[in-house]
C-alpha cells in the first residue's frame, strides 16, 4: 500500500503537518520519521497496534512532549509547542481516552479547570449550556459528576473542548464507553464540526467506525508510518492487515459443544457498594453452564466493578450461597479459596490490579497462581516453576517482551494483557470471569484473546466476559445480559440479539429471556 494523499485532494493547504517526526528514549525509537498531514474538514484517522507510536505522536501535537527529531508546521509556519496551553492557544484540542474529571465537583466547575478563566463563572457556565445545547450534548453545569452516566462524562469532556473554539480536535477511542445510540450521537456532532471546517483526528481500534465516519486514516506499525489511505476503499481486514503486518484470523468455534450443568451460580446478590459513589447490586441471579461464554453487557459505571469483585471475592457476599462454584458455596471465601475451588479471574485494570507494575512476570504469575499450581513447595517459591509459567505463556499467547522475565510495566498494553489472560486460562479453570479482556487492544491481539477464551469454553469451562464492546461479545458470547444501574437482564441468545436491542437495554428497557434449550442450541449442543 503506497501513500495515496488526502482522500479528497484539492487545493487547500494542510491546517497541521508533521514532518518527520522521531522521538527517541534511549536507543528505543517511539516514533520514526512520522510524517502526517492534516486539513480543514476532514476526519482523519490515526490507526495502528499497541505500542505503534500513535500516543506519541498526537502527545507531540498536542505539545506534552518534544520531538527528538522533525518539526510541526501550522498553516505551513513551522512551530515549537512549549506545552498543551500553546497547543490550546493555536488552536488545538483533544478529548483523551480516560476523562479527567474531579467526581465531587460540578460539571461546569471540571469544565472551568480546563479553560483560561478570562470569563467570569456565571459566563462561562451560561456559554458551557449553550454550546452543549447547540451541538446536541446537553448538560445541566449545575450537576455533580458523579451523578452522570459515563456518555455524560463523555459529553463534558468533548464540550470543554468545544469551548476552545478548537481549528484541530483530536480524540482518542472517544467510543470506548458508549451505547450504539451514544456512538451514533457522537458522529453526528463530529460530522457537523467537519461541516465547520475544523480538522479532526481520531484514533480507534474499531476499524468499521473507522470506515464509516473517516475521510483519510494513516497506519503506524512499529513506531513508522506504513501508509495513508482511503478507508472507505479498504475492508476492515485489510487496514488490520496494514496495522499488523500479517493475516488477523478470524475468532472459529470449537467444534459442537455439549453445555452441562451450571458451574457458576449468582443467588439473589444484593450488595451495597465499598465506594460512596459506586453502585448497589439488586437481586442478580444467573447460570453460567459449562461449555458456554455469557457475555456481560453494559455502559461502564452500571454495576460491572462492584459485580466483578463479589464473584472474585474481593468483597464477601452477604450470604455464601450468594455465589456457588462448581456446587460449592463461595460467598463468604477469599479470592485464594474460590482459585482453590478452581475459579479464574481476570480484572478489567491491567497495571495494579491485574499486575504488580515493578514486579516481574514471574512474581506476578506467583501471586494468582500459587493457591492452585505447583509453584510453591512446603513453602518454598519454586523460581523454575514460575519461569516456567512465564515460558509458557509467552510462547503460547504470542507475548513480545525485551527479555525473559521483564517487569510488567516494561510490556505494551497489549502485550501485557495477553500475559494476564494467558496465565489463568493455562490453568484450565472450571470458572473465568474476566473484565473487558481486550480494552484497548490492537485487532491483533484481541484476536488471540478472544479465540483462547472460546477454545476454554469449548473444553468445558464456564466463561464469564464482562465487556462493553458488543461487537466483542456478538463475535464470542453464546448468551448475553446487560448491566443496567446495579442490576441484570435475563440473557438473550447472542444470535437474537441485535446492536440496537442491546442498546436499548444499556438504557433501561425491559429484556427479553433465554431458555436452558435455547442456551445449549446457542452453544452448539
Amino acid at each position: 500500500m503506497t501513500d495515496q494523499g488526502p482522500a479528497n485532494p484539492s487545493a487547500r493547504a494542510p491546517l497541521l503537518q508533521a514532518i518527520g517526526i522521531t522521538k527517541r528514549y534511549g536507543t528505543f525509537l517511539a516514533n520514526d520519521d512520522v510524517s502526517i498531514d492534516l486539513y480543514p474538514g476532514e476526519i482523519h484517522a490515526l490507526l495502528g497496534e499497541n505500542g505503534a507510536g500513535k500516543s506519541t505522536l498526537v502527545k507531540t501535537m498536542y505539545g506534552l512532549i518534544q520531538p527528538s527529531a522533525g518539526e510541526l508546521r501550522w498553516l505551513g509556519e513551522k512551530i515549537e509547542l512549549s506545552g498543551p496551553s500553546d497547543a490550546r492557544a493555536r488552536g488545538i484540542a483533544m478529548v483523551f481516552q480516560h476523562f479527567s474529571l474531579f467526581d465531587n465537583l460540578t460539571v461546569a466547575e471540571n469544565v472551568a479547570l480546563g479553560l483560561d478563566g478570562k470569563e467570569t463563572f456565571a459566563a462561562m457556565s451560561a456559554r458551557l449550556a449553550q454550546v452543549s445545547r447547540d451541538y446536541g450534548l446537553p448538560l445541566d453545569p449545575r450537576r455533580e459528576v458523579w451523578r452522570l452516566s459515563v456518555g455524560e462524562r463523555q459529553r463534558i469532556e468533548i464540550v470543554r473542548a468545544l469551548m476552545q473554539n478548537p481549528k484541530l480536535l483530536i480524540l482518542d477511542e472517544p467510543t470506548a464507553v458508549l451505547t450504539p445510540q451514544e456512538a451514533d450521537l457522537l458522529f453526528t456532532v463530529l460530522d457537523r464540526l467537519k461541516g465547520e471546517g475544523r480538522a479532526l483526528l481520531y484514533i480507534s481500534h474499531k476499524l468499521d467506525e473507522v470506515k464509516r465516519l473517516c475521510d483519510t486514516a494513516t497506519i503506524l506499525r512499529g513506531g513508522k508510518k506504513i501508509a495513508t489511505c482511503n478507508p472507505r476503499s479498504e475492508t476492515a481486514a485489510s487496514m488490520a492487515r496494514m496495522m499488523v503486518g500479517a493475516e488477523i484470523g478470524e475468532v472459529k468455534a470449537t467444534t459442537a459443544r455439549a453445555v452441562t450443568i451450571p458451574r457458576l451460580l449468582i443467588r439473589d446478590l444484593s450488595m451495597a457498594p465499598d465506594d460512596p459513589h459506586g453502585t448497589y447490586l439488586r437481586n442478580i441471579s444467573l447460570e453460567v453452564f459449562g461449555g458456554e461464554i455469557l457475555g456481560i453487557a453494559g455502559v461502564a459505571g452500571n454495576g460491572q466493578d462492584e459485580f466483578f469483585s463479589a464473584l472474585s471475592g474481593e468483597r464477601l457476599a452477604p450470604y455464601e450461597d450468594n455465589v456457588i462454584i462448581d456446587g460449592e458455596a463461595a460467598g463468604n471465601l477469599s479470592v485464594t479459596q474460590r482459585r482453590k475451588l478452581g475459579a479464574a479471574f481476570v480484572p478489567e485494570e491491567r497495571l495494579g490490579h491485574g499486575t504488580a507494575p515493578r514486579m516481574k512476570l514471574s512474581e506476578n504469575a506467583l501471586l494468582t497462581g500459587h493457591a492452585a499450581s505447583h509453584m510453591v513447595n512446603h513453602g518454598f517459591i519454586d523460581r523454575p516453576a514460575t519461569l516456567k509459567a512465564v515460558d509458557t505463556t509467552t510462547k503460547t499467547f504470542d507475548v513480545r517482551k525485551a527479555k525473559r522475565d521483564p517487569e510488567a510495566a516494561s510490556l505494551s498494553g497489549g502485550n501485557l494483557q495477553k500475559f494476564i489472560v494467558g496465565r489463568e486460562i493455562l490453568r484450565e479453570p472450571g470458572v473465568l470471569v474476566v473484565s473487558q479482556p481486550t480494552w484497548g487492544v490492537d485487532a491483533g491481539a484481541a484476536a488471540v484473546i478472544r479465540q483462547a477464551l472460546v477454545d476454554l469454553s469449548g473444553r468445558g469451562s464456564a466463561v464469564l466476559v464482562i465487556s462493553q464492546d458488543l461487537d466483542e461479545l456478538a463475535e464470542i458470547s453464546d448468551r448475553i445480559a446487560v448491566m443496567f444501574h446495579g442490576t441484570l437482564s435475563e440473557p438473550v441468545v447472542a444470535a437474537n440479539a441485535t446492536r440496537e436491542k442491546l442498546g436499548l437495554l444499556m438504557g433501561g428497557a425491559a429484556p427479553e429471556t433465554a431458555t436452558v434449550e435455547e442456551v445449549s442450541h446457542a452453544a452448539g449442543a
